[in-house]
């Protein structure tokens, strides 16, 4: 039989998206004449199958032949539910759901939630720290291991024994950053995303050796104080990255190699880190994160950890005190989810309005890891997440993909998130996990290349072009859709670089692509001077060949009007419209173009 029910739209349910636990949903199912309906129920489960809700939905009206039936359920209990509509005819009992294998999703969430508003709205800049710029520091210390490089030095790929060890260090400090804030109040960021700054025997810093120390290569905790206040003169906030999963094997706890005074548990099974870790064949075999060795995973339950994470004078309440205003949880799935709960109650005791954010690669609303589902967003979690399905949505559409998809992907993740918990999420295109954007987006494969080939490989011609059209239509994407756009240093200046590390490259300071770097620019001011459009209602839909993403709040709309294709495309409906890119009227949109305009809600 002919029934139809769209979770994305508010005429079938409403409100759209998450809801708050004890809000009443209402569900509307249109079911078209030609076979009588006795009645229609909702059917509304827990997750964990602990409970089951029955409603009727009520007839309501028929027009042209289609009747609407419709009821009104609330969920009281925070957490992930699924729900389908169970419909009783005159020839049987049919079932509707998302799929013939799944159910409809409904998040529900605590009614004490709240995200830190000053986030919302805003621009991250995330910066590597070695390579974002070496700023002249009397107090940076040498590194005693590794290999210090010429800011125009070639990346280490591989050391003579084969082994990759992520010990070229190129300098990039913290008296960099403070040097160059005028240039990110330029770009209007908001937030500085920094990789980890913590002590560490790597480029990368992932393998934490100290917690409770900046490593000496970047500046002093002085110098870290500085930039935090003169950040903030310029409205900006400073976001650590916290790597809590896993130490460094080369780390005041473990000790591997012996560089830090004490005993670590890889030293002794007396040391007071001892139980920090899991050994299985002592010393050499203990759980590490996927395998790396030089990341020994950490044992959540031990009290010495928890100590220095969590409680007085350990590293979250002593950094954030300082002033720091934000933490990106790194590999957040790997952390048990009482952990999470623990680190979300030692950050908002110093400060409520610390943001909190989790790396999470999937939808995190309903995410499996290790066989057991994950709760990020339901109110005693996280505050957001980076959003990679928004990542690959927009760059499978900027390549080409389906408007249709697009809209369908970033439905979902709108539908299945709290809408405080979108706005604070990260909306990313790149990463210093990924390939940057550029290259990802570039009529070129690399794919069959040696890392040696790919390293020297620097895209032009009609290839760079393409690919910076591309690059500009993600870009405009990433800064209307919800959330925080994060930008991965040297994007705007149209840095290149494909796999870790060949996207960690020295910033191009003296090779800037100054057309792009104005586009970013203009898209940043847009945004700006638009913020209670870009976190107010959204809507996205194809028409005529066209993305249209439009933002309202009240009456007041920003509209963004995407061409993927390789064809130029009318913009009827906007004729005469002003497009905010370029300051002046445009009649069609070339290949890979996008023009934002304001609009008003027609009442």
């Amino acid at each position: 039989m002919q029934v139809r029910y769209d979770e994305n739209s508010v005429d079938c349910k409403s409100p759209f998206g998450a809801v708050q636990a004890g809000r009443k949903v209402t569900f509307c199912v249109f079911a078209k004449d030609g076979v009588f309906v006795n009645r229609i129920n909702v059917i509304i489960a827990s997750d964990d199958g602990e409970s089951l809700v029955v409603s009727p939905l009520s007839y309501v009206d028929k027009t042209d032949g289609v009747s609407r039936f419709c009821g009104s359920v609330s969920v009281d209990k925070p957490g992930l539910y699924w729900y389908r509509f169970e419909i009783d005819t005159e020839i049987g009992i049919f079932f509707k759901k998302k799929s013939d294998t799944e159910d409809y999703q409904l998040t529900v969430y605590s009614k004490s939630y709240r995200t830190p508003a000053a986030f919302k709205g805003g621009i991250v800049y995330h910066i590597f720290v070695d390579r974002f710029r070496k700023g002249d520091d009397p107090d940076v210390v040498p590194k005693k291991y590794g290999v210090a490089k010429q800011w125009d030095e070639p990346l280490t790929l591989c050391d003579p024994d084969g082994v990759y060890r992520a010990d070229d260090f190129y300098g990039g400090n913290l008296q960099g950053i403070i040097d160059k804030l005028d240039y990110l109040a330029s770009l209007k960021v908001t937030v500085i995303y920094l990789s980890p700054v913590f002590e560490s025997s790597s480029n990368h810093r992932y393998d934490t050796g100290d917690y409770l120390k900046i490593d000496g290569l970047l500046g002093t905790e002085e110098k870290f104080a500085e930039l935090i206040e003169k950040a903030a003169e310029k409205g900006i906030s400073v976001m650590l990255d916290g790597v809590f999963n896993h130490t460094g094997a080369d780390s005041r706890y473990f000790n591997k190699f012996g560089r830090y005074d004490g005993v670590g548990a890889y030293q002794s099974k007396d040391s007071k880190y001892a139980d920090w870790y899991r050994f299985y064949d002592y010393p050499d075999g203990y759980d590490c994160w996927w395998g790396v060795t030089v990341c020994p995973t950490v044992n959540k339950d031990a009290e010495g950890w928890r100590k220095l994470i969590l409680h007085k004078g350990g590293v979250i309440k002593k950094w954030s005190a300082m002033g720091v205003k934000g933490w990106r949880l790194d590999v957040v799935d790997e952390l048990p989810e009482k952990t999470v709960r623990d680190i979300r109650r030692a950050v908002k005791s110093v400060d409520k309005d610390i943001l909190i954010v989790g790396e999470v690669w999937e939808d995190a609303s309903n995410k499996i890891s290790y066989g057991k589902r994950r709760h990020y967003l339901l109110g005693s979690e996280l505050d957001g997440v980076m959003n990679y399905p928004f990542k690959e949505a927009i760059l499978t559409y900027a390549r080409g993909g389906a408007a249709s998809d697009f809209a369908d992907a970033v439905k979902n993740i709108c539908n299945h998130y709290p809408k405080q918990s979108l706005d604070c999420s990260m909306t990313l295109i790149d990463s210093h996990d990924t390939v940057r954007a550029i290259n990802a987006l570039a009529d070129f494969d690399a794919s069959q290349m040696t890392k040696e080939e790919r390293s020297k490989l620097t895209l032009e011609g009609e290839v760079l072009d393409e690919a910076k059209r591309r690059l500009k239509l993600a870009a405009a994407l990433q800064f209307v859709l919800p959330g925080m756009p994060s930008v991965y240093y040297g994007d705007e200046i149209g840095m290149q670089g494909y796999e870790d590390p060949l996207n960690r490259l020295p910033m191009r300071w003296d090779d800037v692509d100054e057309e792009l770097l104005a586009y970013y620019r203009r898209l940043a001011q847009i945004r700006t001077s638009h913020r209670p459009q870009v976190t107010g209602d959204i809507d996205v839909t194809e028409r005529k060949g066209l993305l249209v993403l439009t933002r309202t709040a009240r009456v007041r709309s920003l509209v963004l009007v995407c061409n993927n294709s390789y064809e130029p495309i009318p913009l009827e409906a906007f004729s005469g419209a002003t497009d905010l890119l370029t300051g002046g009227p445009i009649d069609a949109l070339g290949p890979f173009e996008a023009a934002i305009f304001e609009g008003r809600r027609e009442k």
